[in-house]
This record gives structure tokens, sequence and C-alpha cells, in this order.
């Protein structure tokens, strides 16, 4: 059940950053997370009320409200980075930051150990990355969008960090938290006026990218008590193969062997790191 969860987890967040690419190449990408993330209060109220929750501590909310800090932000900066780059680039780019930085961190501040293969990981993070946002020619450059997902990922950091504090007997009520502290973290730059010109769809294809993504955080909630937390994070963050493979198939992005290259290393970093 473990499994399956996480494989929900990692559908649903694939598909979740399809729709809000999609949605922000109509709409500034603050707003898109902003609607996105609403939704998701509603949708994770509504659960948490049907979830057992024996024990709900303002620790626990506030560890969820923390986490939803990176996610609102982390969102924001990778819808931006969609907006204006490859699918099938700036998504792989957001999820290497996303799964490294929170091992760095526990090593160098919380005391964690990591083992040979995390390490080779890192080591084969460097070459993908310059894969991944270099262009291939004598001008070189870096491809549209690639800081921005660099940010994502360090955002989205805060929420894994955040999120794994909150004690689960607190049930659905932190993803909650999670959810009012992303909203509250892009509302200030969603409110301006000249960002809220709204165009046909697109309002509903912000909602269907935040109710995606909160399936995708309910199910990894979900899948690290049914599975080995190790196994639910190299499984979850499989999620990129969606918008890489829509990307290619439906966007017409052009792939070359460079970029294969970067792409399977980024891969293999993020499940060497993961494990």
């Amino acid at each position: 059940m473990g499994v399956a969860l996480a494989l929900l987890s990692a559908l649903a967040f694939g598909l979740s950053d399809i729709a809000a690419g999609i949605a922000s190449r109509r709409l500034h990408s603050t707003v898109v997370a902003f609607v996105g993330q609403l939704a998701g209060v509603v949708l994770t109220a509504s659960a948490a009320l049907l979830v057992a929750a024996p024990s709900v501590t303002w620790t626990a909310l506030g560890w969820g409200a923390l986490a939803g800090v990176g996610t609102g932000l982390g969102a924001a900066f990778l819808f931006q980075a969609m907006s204006v780059g490859r699918f099938s680039i700036v998504v792989p780019l957001s999820d290497v930051a996303g799964v490294a930085v929170p091992v760095l961190i526990g090593v160098a501040l919380l005391g964690d150990h990591i083992g040979p293969a995390a390490w080779c990981g890192f080591a084969l993070s460097v070459p993908a990355l310059w894969l991944i946002t270099s262009k291939a020619g004598p001008r070189g450059g870096s491809a549209a969008g690639a800081r921005w997902a660099l940010l994502s990922g360090a955002a989205f950091s805060l929420q894994y960090l955040a999120l794994a504090q909150a004690d689960p007997a607190a049930g659905l009520w932190p993803l909650v938290f999670n959810r009012i502290g992303a909203v509250l973290s892009v509302a200030p730059w969603a409110a301006r006026p000249d960002r809220l010109r709204m165009r046909k769809g697109t309002f509903g294809i912000a909602v269907l990218s935040g109710v995606l993504g909160t399936v995708a955080i309910a199910a990894f909630w979900f899948a690290s008590r049914e599975q080995a937390l190790s196994i639910a994070v190299v499984l979850t963050s499989l999620y990129p193969v969606v918008p890489v493979l829509a990307g290619i198939a439906v966007f017409h992005e052009p792939v070359t062997r460079r970029l294969l290259l970067g792409l399977g290393l980024a891969a293999l970093t993020v499940v060497l790191i993961s494990l």
C-alpha cells in the first residue's frame, strides 16, 4: 500500500506541475500559486475532519505553517521557471535541489550521517546540473528558468525539513496549516492589481494544480507511514518523469543527447541521495 501511495504522490505532483506550468504562461506565477494553495486549504481542511487526530498541538501546527512558507515560495518559483523555461529542464532541476539541500543541512547542522551512495549522488549532481542548465555551443549560457528552478528546490527543502518535524498524531492538521502558510507567503505578491487579470479557463487550471498538489503531499504523508521513508522519498521523487515526458511528447520540446545525459544523471542523483 505504501508503494502505491508513493507512486500516486509522484503522479499527482507531476500532473500538478504540468497544470501550473500551463496556467503560469497565462497568469503570473504567484497568482497561480495563491489560487492553488487556497484550493488546498479547502481540500485539506475537509479531509482533516475525517482523519483521526488524537493529539493536535501548536508545535505540530507551527511546523506545518513553517513548511507552508517553503511550499508557497517553492511553488511560485517553480511556476515562474516553467513559465519561461522548458518543463523537461526546470522540473528535474528543482527536484535535485529539493532533495539535496535537506540532506546537506541534516549533515551540516543536525548531525545526520549519510552513506557512500549519497556522497556519490552529490558528486553526480555537479555534472548533471551543468549538462541540464548550460546551453551547447560556443556562446554557452544558462537554460531559461534554471535559476528560478534551483530557488524553488531550495524553498521546497524548507517544506520537507519542517513538515518532517510535525507530530503524526496531529493527523492532517499540519497539512492544513501548511496550505494556510503557503497562501499567506505568496499573498503579498499575488495581490498586486497588475497580476490579477484572469484569462478564461486559467482559474480552473490553477485550482486543478492546487488540488493535485494537495493530493500528492497527502499521499506522501500516508506513504511515509506505511512504507520505509527512504523508499517513499525515492518513489515520490520520480515525479519529474511526468512533466519531462509531457514537455517532449505534448509540447514538442527539443531533446539533445546532452540533455538526456543530464536528466539521467539527475534521476540517478535523486535516487542515490534519497537512499
